[in-house]
């Protein structure tokens, strides 16, 4: 018998280590605080282990790369997860995540390319339709992923609950994704006990779905009432979602029975919500500025038991916005005729006794930058500086963050925008951990509210762009779900990936607050600290920002005298209780 050359020979083992070597596609378990770009590494997590309380929401991903072939027709599902309850149905929702490609960088740390932000929906949580999710491809050599969220019910008994993602292709790949789920008996508000005030410019909204600014009522409505929807299962409010006058940012004395009809389950929380009675927080007064006008809108709050929630926004950060002149003259007409609506103003306390301010500002909304800065005059912590102007009666301190936390000018970006840390941001290419990350800032410095100037500023473009003010997603916080663009037929808000990680931020407040109201706030401020020294100093790390909730979970359980979660996870907490109890640096 003739014998095979070594030619021959070495070809086919050349051929059959080739082969042997050829990377498979890959599906894998991610947390929320990875962003999955198209060149990720295939991770190594085959289970993923969460924990909620009940009402919380907990999100996930699951990661697929193409292997050397790659994939087509991906679908993917999760019909339940079981344990001593089923958790099912409209609880439970996938989204392909799509990307962002950009290229201008918002900082200068950053990388232009694609990043994941944009969500289409399997199935969409305003209308329930089934969308365009699935299937979808994953090229070879590159990565993308599933985003899912899970709403633990009201009802659900605590203890241990196991599910499967499974994942398929026309390929026959057929993976597996375990998903253990901790339920821990607490239950969180439906409606936030961090207030918000998230504005939105109605005309952005016709714009992204009619093409033009300015649409009618009968088109308008139904949208920004899903809007509404969306956001308060978000856990934020949308504080001047309403109509307007035809191209003015103010609203005619309205006519209020129709007022309520449209968005007063919104503000009673009873509009149809999976957080069942979720309601706003905070709604901004919108007519002229008249004493006549300010007048009626308290009248008809006070008769609706909204008064509490009501302000009056007196200026936008003066002198630039507005001058301080301009801010006295609104916010004295505003004592005036409405004293019980609340005066909000974003500026900080020395400006406000600069100005002699301080006895008609009511909420003084602060940037991050001058609470706890790096450049004078407010560098180090200004916290303290607060004190007597929170002393005062009804007084309230928010914050909020801007341009600022990557640079609102050429050449002006941060120097402390650096690997590992960097400010608080809702920028698309920013890591998820700076989106998840103002609450715990507001936390420390003592504040009740945020504030955030825009959500749909460029929600026309979103799905292609959203460079604005300098920054990739600045005042973008939704795309809009036509049926061109995610399937079904009907028009519906879609929120992004930055706004599920400013949730997650929101339900770590109500753990820090969960902790401090059973007795321990030394214990949640202690955690705080030491995942932010700084206001500037946010870790890149997801998983630091997870075991920190882990430990606000452990400790509220033992305060409440309530069962432990597994020791496994405890274990990953940061700290034991004693160290943690102590304050930070």
């Amino acid at each position: 018998m003739k014998q095979p050359s070594r030619r021959l020979l070495w070809i086919v083992l050349l051929f059959s280590a080739t082969a042997v070597a050829e990377p498979a596609p890959r599906v894998w378990g991610e947390t929320a605080m990875t962003k999955i770009r198209p060149d990720a590494e295939p991770g190594p997590q085959a289970a993923l282990q969460l924990i909620a309380a009940r009402n919380e929401f907990v999100s996930f991903q699951v990661g697929l790369h193409g292997g050397r072939a790659g994939l087509t027709g991906v679908r993917a599902s999760l019909d339940a997860l079981e344990g001593p309850g089923r958790i099912e149905g409209h609880a439970i929702t996938l989204y392909q995540e799509t990307f962002l490609d950009i290229s201008t960088c918002s900082t200068p740390d950053s990388e232009v390319g694609r990043w994941p932000d944009g969500l289409i929906p399997d199935r969409d949580e305003s209308v329930g339709e089934k969308r365009q999710a699935f299937p979808f491809d994953v090229p070879a050599g590159e990565a993308r992923a599933i985003w899912v969220d899970v709403l633990v019910p009201k009802d659900a008994p605590p203890g241990h609950y196991k599910g499967t993602v499974r994942v398929t292709a026309d390929n026959g790949l057929q993976a597996k994704v375990q998903v253990h789920l901790t339920v821990v008996d607490a239950l969180m508000p439906s409606t936030a006990s961090l207030r918000t005030a998230f504005l939105l410019w109605p005309p952005h909204v016709c714009r992204a779905y009619t093409g033009t600014p300015e649409c009618s009522e009968e088109t308008l409505v139904p949208l920004l009432q899903m809007f509404h929807r969306i956001a308060l299962e978000h856990r934020i409010s949308l504080a001047s979602a309403f109509p307007r006058l035809p191209g003015e940012a103010t609203w005619n004395l309205p006519d209020w029975e129709t007022f309520e009809q449209n968005w007063g389950p919104f503000l009673d929380g009873t509009a149809p919500s999976r957080l069942e009675g979720a309601r706003m927080t905070s709604w901004q007064y919108l007519g002229p500025a008249t004493a006549e006008g300010l007048a009626q809108f308290q009248e008809e709050a006070r008769r609706r038991d909204w008064l509490s929630r009501a302000f009056d926004y007196v200026g936008d950060e003066p002198p630039y916005g507005i001058s301080f002149d301009a801010v006295k003259k609104r916010a004295t007409l505003s004592r005036q005729a409405a004293p019980e609506v609340r005066t909000l103003l974003t500026s900080t306390v020395q400006d406000l006794e600069k100005y002699q301010l301080v006895d008609l500002i009511d909420t003084i909304v602060v940037l991050v930058n001058y609470l706890d800065g790096t450049k004078p005059p407010y560098v180090g912590n200004q916290v303290e500086h607060y004190q007597d102007f929170l002393s005062l009666p009804h007084r309230e301190l928010w914050t909020y963050q801007s341009c600022m936390s990557h640079g609102c000018a050429a050449d002006d970006a941060p120097p402390e925008n650096q690997p590992g840390q960097g400010w608080p941001s809702y920028m698309v290419d920013r890591p998820a951990t700076k989106a998840r990350a103002q609450e715990w800032v507001s936390f420390l410095a003592g504040a009740t509210g945020e504030l955030y100037y825009q959500t749909v500023g460029m929600l026309s473009t979103a799905w292609t762009n959203q460079y604005r003010f300098r920054g990739n997603g600045d005042g973008t916080l939704f795309y809009p779900g036509t049926p061109a663009r995610i399937g079904g037929t009907t028009n519906v808000p879609v929120p992004s990936i930055r706004l599920k990680l400013i949730r997650l931020g929101i339900q770590d407040f109500e753990w820090l607050k969960a902790v401090s109201d059973a007795g321990d706030p030394a214990f949640a401020r202690g955690v705080a600290q030491r995942l932010i020294p700084t206001a500037w100093h946010v870790p890149d790390d997801g998983a630091a920002f997870d075991e920190a909730r882990l430990c606000l979970i452990r400790r509220y359980l033992e305060l409440e005298g309530k069962r432990d979660v597994d020791p496994e996870l405890s274990a990953r907490c940061l700290g034991s209780a004693d160290s943690a109890s102590q304050p930070g640096p």
